[in-house]
């Protein structure tokens, strides 16, 4: 248990801090979100970061690494929709948002699929552009909707029902790294079964 695999691993229990808060309706709870997200998608960085500093790269750290991104960006992401992250100014866009989500949901279980398939004839596939970016996207999207969410419930006083323009744009922005995450997860699934299928078609 390096504290490269430390970080990684804690990045579970922060994501159900972070859901909790969601739910929860005090003071402030949403700018905890917030910040605590914030906190959990830095480790994503900073694991990799001292894992090669220190040559304490691993195999578990690289599955781990990858199976708890996907755990903590789905989680997430279920919440945002359950919690009504796509309603804003009298616009409802959770309809379209889980829908997108579905579509996420079955890549990741099918790419998933796909590797240990491969993993059982001793091929490893490694993570590309295509996914790296892919989640990179997935992180920002809920960023931005979290972060909306911290100005809207928090932060009311700073932005009067008149002049919300900023917090729109915050939120906006979240919606539309939400759908282009939805996009590049498939197209990077699509390409992961054009280079990798083969271990499941044979």
């Amino acid at each position: 248990m390096t504290l490269p695999n430390i970080l990684t691993i804690s990045r579970v229990p922060l994501m159900f801090v972070v859901v909790g808060l969601m739910y929860a309706d005090f003071s402030w709870c949403a700018t905890l979100a917030f910040w605590l997200y914030i906190a959990a998608a830095l480790t994503d960085w900073l694991d990799g970061l001292l894992a090669r500093r220190a040559n304490q790269v691993s195999a578990f750290g690289r599955f781990m690494d990858a199976v708890i991104d996907k755990v903590m960006v789905l989680g997430l992401m279920i919440a945002l929709t359950n919690r009504g992250y796509f309603t804003f100014a009298g616009s409802d866009y959770t309809i379209t948002a889980v829908m997108l989500l579905l579509c996420i949901l079955a890549r990741e279980f099918a790419i998933s699929g796909m590797r240990m398939a491969a993993a059982m004839r001793g091929i490893a596939i490694e993570a590309d552009t295509g996914g790296k970016v892919k989640t990179f996207t997935q992180l920002n999207a809920i960023g931005w909707l979290l972060g909306a969410k911290m100005f809207e419930h928090d932060w009311a006083e700073i932005f009067p029902p008149s002049d919300r323009v900023i917090i729109t744009v915050i939120h906006n922005i979240g919606l539309g790294l939400f759908v282009l995450s939805a996009v590049l997860t498939i197209t990077s699934g699509f390409s992961y079964f054009k280079r990798h299928g083969h271990v499941v078609m044979d």
